[in-house]
């Protein structure tokens, strides 16, 4: 059995796509409902207090959406990738692998791979689906928008996967590799606020979705998605020089 197919079968088996899954198509079917009925929500649990809500547009829809997975959604991808990624976590199975697989790229491609097209896939179909409700609920969307914006999610996704595959690979143990990663991407948007280099960072992309639907130019996120697949890149080649570097 090759480690392809290994990875497959061990996201498909242990049903850890699903958990993926579950939370994206969940908050995408939540998401644009909340919006729409967001009035109606709180007049049945507000115990008789009226609160005048605005007219919900498209936009709405999506920003429930994208609000919900980009904390929910990426922290259980968070977890199930620290799982795959810390490949030295479980000790004896690092050294069967190590001793039978010639280079770390090979272990850790097919992992890397496997997981993050898994959340990619999963935040595709997530998205669709509130476009689609909030087409049918509240109102069409620009699909240049929408496709960018999934595009521009999609690679934020993979950039935090690669942090968790090279926490993964300093740290050797899933626990601190998820807490170290969580902090990595939390911090980010606290250095966006600066203004200067907040374009620059990936944190930028994740409200891609979300300001592309209400106007923003997709070209705003240009510097962001340029940094982010480098980093991305670079992440990964230092994941790999580490694993190899390290004696079991």
């Amino acid at each position: 059995m090759n480690l392809w197919r290994l990875e497959w079968l061990r996201m498909t088996r242990t049903n850890r796509w699903i958990a993926i899954f579950a939370v994206f198509v969940f908050f995408g079917i939540i998401g644009p409902l909340s919006a729409r009925y967001i009035g109606e929500i709180v007049e049945q649990f507000g115990g008789g207090i009226e609160v005048s809500f605005p007219e919900p547009t498209p936009a709405d829809g999506i920003m429930q959406y994208s609000g919900n997975v980009q904390q929910l959604g990426l922290l259980v991808l968070v977890m199930i990738a620290a799982g795959a990624l810390t490949i030295e976590s479980r000790y004896e199975m690092a050294v069967f692998l190590r001793t039978r697989v010639g280079s770390t790229a090979r272990l850790l491609i097919p992992r890397y791979v496997v997981v993050a097209g898994t959340g990619v896939i999963a935040f595709v179909a997530g998205t669709l689906l509130a476009w689609y409700e909030t087409a049918v609920l509240i109102g069409p969307l620009d699909a240049g928008a929408m496709a960018a914006g999934m595009a521009f999610g999609s690679v934020y996704l993979l950039f935090a996967v690669a942090v968790v595959a090279f926490a993964g690979s300093a740290l050797k143990n899933v626990l601190p590799t998820v807490i170290v990663t969580l902090t990595v991407l939390l911090l980010l948007p606290l250095i966006g606020l600066i203004p200067v280099v907040e374009e620059w960072l990936p944190s930028h992309l994740v409200g891609g979705l979300d300001g592309l639907v209400r106007g923003a130019e997709a070209t705003d996120f240009i510097k962001s998605l340029v940094v982010t697949l480098a980093g991305t890149l670079a992440l990964q080649y230092g994941t790999i020089r580490l694993l190899a570097r390290r004696e079991l």
